[in-house]
């Protein structure tokens, strides 16, 4: 019976790390997006984050993104310095193509960083990719 269940991969979606000015802190902050890299718009998106380090972990938070069109970008949260140096995973869900698709992305401890920034795709800007 396993054998007959099909587990798509989500492809050409992204969690990202964008450096971005915060006019109610007045400074540089990191905010985290997804982003829709697929030629089809996405459905009831659905966001999981949690932290952790050997001794700490975060609160897990759930987001509830809708629908984000092709080829854009949605800000899923903001995310303190103080848990840069945590494992930060981010389980992403959603509908295409009329199927449940999941994938999860890592920001491995302290590469939310700004030597580790490339170039974002659809969103024009520079930042890091989780894995």
């Amino acid at each position: 019976m396993q054998k007959d269940i099909e587990i798509p991969k989500a492809e050409n979606v992204h969690i990202v790390a964008i450096k971005e000015w915060d006019k109610d802190f007045t400074g540089q902050q990191w905010n985290i997006y997804l982003v829709n890299d697929r030629e089809d718009e996405i459905t009831t998106v659905l966001v999981m984050s949690r932290g952790k380090s050997e001794d700490r972990k975060t609160s897990t938070l759930r987001h509830g993104l809708g629908n984000i069109p092709s080829k854009t970008a949605a800000k899923v949260e903001f995310i303190p310095t103080e848990v840069l140096g945590f494992t930060n995973e981010y389980l992403v869900t959603f509908f295409a193509e009329n199927k449940l698709l999941e994938r999860k992305f890592i920001f491995e401890p302290n590469s939310i960083s700004e030597e580790n920034v490339v170039e974002i795709p659809v969103m024009e800007s520079e930042g890091i990719l989780a894995k």
